[in-house]
């Protein structure tokens, strides 16, 4: 989809052009950041910037250097050299060249990965204001938490296949809600799950080092109260219940059987 290899079969269309008959009408329309950080190490932030803006023939590229260094936070720094930066600063400055002509269409390719959890927020944040501003961006990630937060769309792919689509309430209503009792004694759990088993019909599983057991249903008559009252009731020593929609982690599992 970034014309870098040749479809073996198949069409696409990026931004109304055909991906194939009409590769540099996409390139042109396109912005991509792939999972290796491209910008030139030797080169300053402010140079890498001003370099990728003269390339693609952008007009004032000083000022749009600017204009992108003061959005991703880099102003300070941008008269070091980019091997100076950390990988965070270096993750943000290569998604800034990627933008430098204003793409309709930007490609991420797993942006966050090996990203400390404030490198990876501003890198989240930034994308969230790129779609609001109107740009599509299509974003590989392993970690469906992020998926979860940013996409409309969705595509799980398991094995090189597409297992389901959807946007994340759609997929999560694939498979109802979790409830999940945890115990104070690990002897417990057998006599909790018989519970579980019992109100889901699904086989519940466990979590011994939390002590805790869960299970997913799609009955709409199970309530957190009632869940309790039975548990209650089975003599369960109760510590905490919950009943909460699935994570895209459990959806993933239950529709591919994949725990890799």
């Amino acid at each position: 989809m970034t014309t870098l290899l040749r479809p073996d079969a198949g069409s696409a269309r990026i931004a109304g052009h055909d991906l194939v008959r009409q590769a540099t009408a996409v390139r042109r329309s396109i912005g991509v950041t792939g999972q290796h950080v491209s910008v030139d190490g030797d080169l300053s932030g402010r140079e890498n910037l001003r370099l990728f803006a003269r390339l693609h023939r952008v007009r004032g590229p000083n000022d749009r250097a600017a204009e992108l260094l003061d959005r991703f936070g880099l102003t300070e720094a941008a008269d070091r050299r980019a091997a100076a930066y950390s990988g965070g600063m270096r993750r943000r400055l290569d998604l800034a060249v990627s933008l430098v002509r204003r793409p309709a269409v930007l490609f991420l390719d797993e942006p966050t990965t090996g990203l400390d959890p404030a490198s990876r927020n501003g890198i989240r944040d930034a994308v969230r204001e790129l779609t609001a501003a109107g740009t599509t961006v299509l974003l590989t990630t392993q970690y469906l938490e992020e998926a979860d937060q940013l996409a409309d769309d969705i595509v799980l792919l398991d094995r090189g296949r597409v297992a389901r689509t959807g946007s994340p309430a759609e997929l999560k209503a694939l498979i109802g809600w979790y409830a999940e009792a945890v115990v104070a004694d690990r002897d417990a759990l057998p006599k909790a799950a018989a519970v579980l088993d019992r109100l889901t019909g699904a086989e519940p599983q466990f979590d011994h080092d939390r002590h805790a057991v869960g299970a997913v249903t799609t009955d709409p008559t199970l309530t957190l109260p009632r869940l309790v009252r039975e548990l209650d009731a089975a003599d369960v020593p109760l510590l905490d219940a919950s009943l909460r929609p699935p994570t895209l982690d459990d959806v993933f599992l239950r529709l591919t059987g994949n725990p890799s």
